[in-house]
């Protein structure tokens, strides 16, 4: 007795200590955050292989190794472990080599390299000239389906450091991509035993996303063959036979996007994804799920009624359904359809994030989830439960106190309900006037939802309520919802935010002394027009990645295609622009002090869209602040840097709000 006496009172104790031991999250914990990319399911089920990425602080830098957990959870093996990196893992049909791409020992770009399952070193399948874009086994592991950059580039880019680029099209940058050149993306057949590659596609065209049909002897694909891509988002399904001398033939002829084509288990079918209009310009649009015979004709349009984005589609075995990944009010859930009735049935629900539903060979489904406090795990849904097949996070999180997470909706002056997400910090509640940062997502066309997001989760920590909010133009409310601020930029999704920051002062939620602002890209947009609209309600501002003086940026960042179809040519809307760039042409109207954030080689909203709103401050006596990340585009991918962005916000905010109050963490013990 004495002795169960004893463990009773240790093990008592340790739960005690563990739970007093919970810390709150810190910028630098985004070093020890890892990533899972890429899940494939073996051919009989059994495992999953999938990349893990994590944080160097020493080389400054992410790595990918690739993993495989059995289905069951209860093994996990590392497969690689070098510092070159791999990625992508492709099962063979067959089940006997698992490939992956990796530039290891020292080679300049990517190849193939397969491994036996059986064990041993993985060799060096290809030695392609070309960048690989995507590749594909072939359904009877005899050959891999490549999608490449042009082998042969023109002479004038073999010496970027003496020749000049030459440019003729329309749409000449890109983010991260730089200044566009004339290189194509083709398909290319790869035997895997006398390793010859043919080529199956040519011309000045870019093709992509290429799917095996399931007898392997056809592969649809998809392609904007219109005589200047550049200047419109029309794509079409094309097929073509899978061998050499093959001509494409066109089997969508929709004026809008039609791509993420999946075939029908019996291959006489095509699901995929079209967009809801036609026109040059898509962006305020939504994905509808069709099918379409494989010879091509009138497709079915399943989801049309639906009035909600679906994404990522997926055959179940018996080809009666697909599975999709639907965006709805802050969730992404997924859904079977049903092709010849187009009923809906849910496979799960919950505040959280899946991000796709592939059929598994005893009835149950491979997915990734994500929730507020857990981020994103590969996982099984059985019977409409969700079990997790890793846990890559349980030692991020194992130390941490985190916010609590729940949605709210608010009023905006015009009446428009809108959806908001909102972090509570560790030990708060909603009875107390808390400092609140309201972090605004970017897009337009996207949404906060109910998955993991370290940025609201370090600032929640420092004691600040943050919320969220899912402004007119963002998705998974409508298309009517999501088209409502065309070329009216700053107006209807301001008056969202202030509507949410009116519900948060009048339920008692926030201090309306205490009040600050933010985002990246179109959320530093907003920021911007939301201090100009009402230049003193705000304390503190961080703008990362923004613009405000529209009219600068017509042939400066990559949206020439929004340009000249939502708001037209400056010469002939020159009042449209300067509508649109108030927060610059107000600028000595703002009093929030801003902190301006921008990557150096951003193309996407360059650098000088911060620059602007800076300088304006800056003469004017506004406290600002200019922070510039070196070699860093539109995403801040460097690891320090991240972190440096997290602590800039919580300096920017510690120095112009008032102190938040002490959080405590709450010592509960919960079984």
């Amino acid at each position: 007795m004495k002795t169960k006496f004893f463990l009773f009172v240790f093990s008592f104790a340790f739960l005690i200590s563990s739970a007093q031991q919970k810390r709150l999250l810190k910028a630098n914990d985004i070093y020890r955050l890892k990533s899972i990319s890429d899940p494939q399911l073996s051919p009989e089920g059994n495992w999953v292989a999938y990349g893990v990425s994590t944080v160097d602080s020493l080389k400054d830098k992410r790595n990918s190794d690739l993993w495989m957990s059995s289905w069951d959870g209860t093994q996990h093996i590392q497969l690689t472990h070098t510092p070159d990196g791999e990625s992508s893992p492709r099962w063979s049909p067959d089940g006997k080599f698992l490939a992956f791409l990796s530039s290891r020992t020292g080679l300049t770009h990517s190849q193939v390299w397969v491994m036996d399952r059986r064990g041993g070193e993985a060799k060096k399948l290809t030695d392609l000239k070309g960048s690989i874009e995507e590749y594909h086994w072939s359904p009877d592991a005899k050959k891999i389906l490549f999608v490449l950059q042009d082998l042969e580039r023109p002479d004038s880019l073999k010496d970027k450091t003496s020749n000049p680029y030459v440019i003729d099209q329309v749409h000449f940058k890109q983010d991260v991509e730089g200044y566009k050149r004339p290189i194509f993306s083709h398909l290319y057949l790869f035997d895997t035993e006398t390793k010859k590659l043919d080529t199956l596609t040519s011309g000045k065209f870019n093709n992509s996303q290429a799917v095996w049909s399931p007898d392997g002897t056809q592969i649809v694909f998809v392609s904007n063959r219109t005589p200047e891509p550049d200047r419109n988002d029309n794509t079409d399904l094309w097929l073509i036979d899978a061998k050499k001398g093959s001509v494409p033939r066109r089997i969508t002829t929709w004026l809008g996007s039609d791509d993420s084509p999946q075939w029908s288990p019996d291959g006489k079918s095509i699901a995929y994804l079209r967009s809801t209009n036609t026109g040059n310009f898509l962006m305020y649009d939504q994905p509808v799920l069709s099918v379409v015979p494989k010879e091509g004709g009138e497709p079915k349009l399943l989801t049309l009624k639906l009035d909600r984005p679906v994404y990522a589609p997926r055959w179940t075995l018996d080809g009666q359904s697909i599975a999709v990944i639907i965006s709805d009010d802050r969730k992404d859930y997924p859904a079977l359809i049903n092709v010849s009735t187009g009923q809906l049935t849910k496979l799960t629900e919950g505040n959280r994030v899946f991000g796709f539903a592939r059929p598994h060979p005893s009835g149950s489904w491979l997915t990734t989830m994500s929730e507020p406090q857990w981020p994103s795990e590969i996982c099984a849904i059985e019977k409409e439960s969700v079990r997790r097949i890793t846990t890559i996070h349980k030692d991020f999180l194992a130390p941490l106190q985190l916010a609590t997470v729940d949605g709210f909706t608010s009023k905006s002056k015009d009446n428009t309900t809108v959806s908001n997400i909102l972090y509570l910090p560790p030990g708060a509640t909603t009875k107390q006037k808390l400092p609140t940062v309201f972090f605004i997502h970017g897009g337009p066309v996207a949404q906060d939802d109910y998955g993991f997001d370290i940025t609201c989760q370090t600032m929640a920590a420092k004691g600040y309520a943050v919320i969220n909010v899912n402004y007119r133009g963002s998705s998974g409310r409508g298309l009517e919802f999501c088209k409502a601020i065309w070329a009216d930029w700053g107006n209807k999704e301001v008056m969202d935010i202030l509507g949410a920051a009116d519900h948060a002062v009048n339920t008692g939620l926030s201090d309306p002394n205490n009040l600050a602002i933010g985002g990246w890209s179109y959320g530093g947009i907003l920021t911007n027009y939301t201090i100009a609209t009402d230049p003193t309600r705000f304390k503190a501002a961080m703008s990362g990645a923004g613009s405000s003086l529209q009219l600068s940026l017509f042939g400066v960042d990559q949206y020439i295609t929004q340009f000249e179809n939502e708001i037209g040519y400056p010469w002939k809307n020159v009042e449209k622009y300067l509508k649109l760039s108030y927060p610059f042409l107000k600028a000595d109207k703002i009093k929030t002090p801003t902190l301006f954030m921008t990557g150096e080689k951003d193309f996407n909203v360059p650098a000088v869209g911060s620059e602007q709103m800076y300088q304006a401050l800056r003469v004017l006596g506004t406290p600002t602040q200019l922070i510039v990340y070196p070699n860093q585009y539109h995403g801040i991918v460097t690891p320090s840097y991240q972190k440096d962005r997290l602590t800039r916000y919580l300096g920017w905010l510690g120095t112009y709000m008032n102190n938040p109050p002490v959080v405590k963490i709450d010592k509960e013990i919960k079984k």
